[in-house]
């Protein structure tokens, strides 16, 4: 019998993220969404806004950060630097910056993380036709 229950709890426990949350004032409840969310639900939390050129350009005012966009950074410690982003962390929501780096203890220099919502996107790469088809819908809506 107590295999039975210990059995039931498990099947019954509560789900690690649900498609169907609509939000929560609560955030336990917000950062269980962010940290459970799969991959594919996480590239939406890569948006980074467009530079006023770029929105007047693609009338669209944020997307994705992807890899070999210039982006100017616009907060924290090395806010007003410009470059290209260099690598992408989906599990951690953070973008890597080329020629944005500190110095480790051991000598070695490492890329600093940055959130996406802590840049502005100067130029796109357009060279993702699956990206321009993208921005095509958003545009349409």
């Amino acid at each position: 019998m107590a295999e039975y229950r210990k059995a039931c709890s498990n099947s019954c426990m509560k789900k690690l993220f649900s498609k169907h949350w609509n939000s929560s004032k609560q955030p336990r409840k917000q950062r269980k969404y962010l940290f459970n969310s799969p991959l594919n639900i996480k590239h939406r939390f890569l948006g980074a806004h467009l530079s006023k050129e770029l929105i007047n350009k693609y009338k669209i005012k944020t997307l994705p950060a992807k890899k070999d966009d210039e982006v100017i950074i616009k907060r924290g410690q090395f806010k007003g630097k410009k470059g290209r982003i260099e690598k992408i962390n989906l599990r951690k929501t953070r973008i890597y910056i080329k020629d944005i780096q500190v110095m480790k203890r051991d000598g070695n220099k490492a890329y600093y993380p940055i959130h996406p919502s802590n840049v502005i996107i100067t130029e796109l790469n357009t060279k993702d036709k699956e990206r321009i088809k993208a921005m095509e819908r958003k545009v349409k809506k």
